[in-house]
């Protein structure tokens, strides 16, 4: 704090030696709205900051003969006709603070969630000067989104400017959200850009990647709706400011415009009342210049750093050949198109593989990815054309080749559907869609580095799940033995034969008839419960399953004589083992037909 306000005193008497300390002042003749008219203000330029009246801020946005333009970002008050207007010979800069991560700011540098401004703010210009040509370097790293459809089939790179379009509610906010949250642990500054949305939805927003830990490197900047246009107008060139001083200093950054179709109407009716003329669909002339010069932050810096931009565009109609939608298309480096139609048939996210388009494409994919991304690409797009062919058709009536050929389609297409905040690894992609596929090392350094290996989750995670059903197997069918078997065994053996204990035989069987020698004694059915240690084997346990369910009535069918012998009415308290001792006596039920019969079943 001590440090800014002695770097002001400094420049102040810097201005007041070399003559800097004269200002203009002037006063306002019009007003509409947000836009005012003054006179007087001869040395005047081009966005510079004024003030107006007693703590009214704006900005000169026209020049002519006699007077000028202002356009109004903070109001304290009414302005009015003859209040007076100060020049302040600066540009219009925003107020921006290093510990802004993890918070909603505006221009002024306020916390909107406490409604307090920062107190060790610096200024940013809103309108920065452009890297050269010269020092931009190629794209070639990903930026990984999570999404399947995106990262395998349109890829986006480090310092690309991708577009995300498509009608009201089919998830455009929804896919940027989800390339933020999966980018924890990837060295990505994210700044997300709300423009003329309503407090409770940046709320959502905000409180939605705060229970993904995605604030943790997450800048949220904003101006909602019900802010003066100019505001909006402003925001997002301000955040591509900030974006371009954090690439400087060398990091990585994400930035999300969310959306530039509200942003064009901000724009459209700003300089409607500053008298510009209006062009098609009433847009400015320099509608397409106000968007490019935004947009043209996107690169990779020659140090190494980035910035990526995804500019959010909404349309009507699935409509994307308006106006503003083909200036963005022009623009940018590819489009994610979102269909309203796909929305409701349950796809999500709802991409249309056939519009979206990806210049890049493989230049910034691994070469695992980029293999297998152009074989599932080129299949997908070939069964949704023939999809559309014979969506109407009887299947039964087509050749083997096309049902196969639709079949396969299908399964791709179900195979990129994934719910919201659950990004996948580059390697669990290729996993779905290739289960031999093996993990590269730079999948586990960027595995580590999120705090989860991909190999523990999708390969001895779900392996070990498999071992302990082998020896869960023998517990779960000893409840349906419970019901049923008892009930068979009361109804095939009416008496109590005293001589199940020479089924001795069955000690070829992982020791359970051994215990069943006591059938005499009412301690027993204790004795069964050992049989679940033979559970290591594994093998034989999965024929105790079928067993309990099937032996009973194979045993009955295949040897009428053993309802003579039957054990006593025990096998109800023996539980598993008990069914299967009828069988043992039985010679020919021992090369085990019933439990591969029940194991088919």
């Amino acid at each position: 704090m001590d440090n800014s306000i002695d770097k002001m005193l400094n420049k102040r008497i810097e201005d007041i030696e070399e003559g800097k300390n004269i200002f203009g002042t002037g006063k306002v003749i019009k007003v509409m709205d947000f836009i005012i008219e003054a006179v007087g203000l001869d040395n005047a330029f081009f966005y510079e900051k004024v003030k107006v009246g007693e703590s009214s801020i704006g900005y000169v946005t026209k020049l002519d003969s006699n007077k000028v333009i202002i356009s109004l970002l903070y109001k304290n008050g009414n302005v009015s006709i003859g209040d007076p207007v100060y020049q302040t010979n600066e540009e219009l800069t925003g107020d921006f603070s290093l510990e802004s991560i993890g918070k909603v700011v505006d221009l002024f540098g306020n916390d909107k969630l406490i409604n307090k401004k920062f107190t060790n703010t610096i200024s940013i210009p809103v309108e920065h000067e452009i890297v050269p040509i010269m020092d931009r370097t190629s794209v070639n790293r990903p930026m990984e989104t999570g999404i399947a459809g995106i990262d395998l089939i349109y890829p986006i790179g480090r310092g690309q400017r991708q577009l995300i379009i498509g009608d009201k509610k089919t998830g455009k906010t929804q896919i940027a959200l989800d390339a933020i949250v999966n980018q924890a642990g990837k060295s990505m500054l994210c700044i997300y850009v709300a423009i003329g949305k309503t407090k409770k939805e940046v709320k959502e927003i905000y409180y939605e990647l705060l229970k993904r830990k995605a604030t943790d490197y997450t800048i949220i900047v904003t101006a909602f709706y019900d802010d003066v246009p100019p505001l909006l107008y402003l925001t997002p060139y301000f955040a591509t400011s900030i974006a371009d001083y954090y690439m400087k200093n060398g990091y990585d950054v994400l930035v999300v415009i969310d959306d530039l179709k509200r942003h064009a109407d901000a724009y459209r009716e700003i300089s409607l009342l500053s008298g510009k003329s209006p062009g098609r669909d009433a847009y400015p002339a320099d509608i397409f210049y106000a968007h490019s010069r935004m947009l043209e932050s996107g690169c990779q810096y020659k140090n190494g750093a980035s910035i990526t931009i995804l500019p959010i565009v909404e349309t009507k109609a699935g409509v994307i050949t308006d106006y503003i939608s083909t200036n963005i298309i022009s623009i940018t480096d590819g489009q994610i198109v979102l269909s309203a139609k796909n929305f409701q048939k349950g796809q999500k996210p709802a991409i249309n593989y056939g519009l979206s388009v990806s210049r890049l494409g493989g230049a910034v994919q691994t070469p695992e990815m980029k293999k297998l991304g152009t074989k599932i690409k080129q299949t997908l797009l070939s069964y949704l054309e023939t999809r559309d062919v014979y969506e109407l058709a009887n299947t039964d009536e087509m050749s083997p080749e096309l049902q196969t050929k639709l079949f396969e389609g299908k399964k791709i297409l179900d195979s990129l559907n994934q719910n919201k905040y659950s990004p996948l690894s580059s390697f669990e992609i290729r996993k779905r869609f290739d289960p031999e596929a093996v993990e590269t090392e730079a999948e586990k350094k960027v595995a580590k580095a999120q705090g989860a290996s991909a190999p523990t989750n999708s390969g001895t995670a779900s392996a070990k799940p498999a071992e302990a059903a082998k020896p869960a197997a023998p517990a779960a069918p000893a409840k349906p033995a419970d019901t049923k078997a008892p009930a068979a065994a009361s109804a095939q053996a009416p008496a109590a034969p005293a001589k199940p204990v020479e089924t001795k035989p069955t000690e070829t069987k992982p020791a359970a008839p051994a215990k069943p020698a006591e059938p005499a004694k009412p301690a027993a059915p204790a004795a069964p419960a050992k049989p679940a240690e033979p559970a290591k084997p594994a093998a034989p346990a999965a024929p105790t399953k079928p067993a309990d369910t099937k032996a009973p009535a194979a045993a009955s069918a295949q040897a009428p004589a053993a309802p003579a012998k039957p054990v006593e009415t025990k096998p109800a308290e023996t539980k598993p083992a008990a069914p299967a001792k009828p069988a043992e006596p039985a010679k020919p039920a021992t090369p085990a037909v019933s439990p591969k019969g029940a194991d088919k079943k």
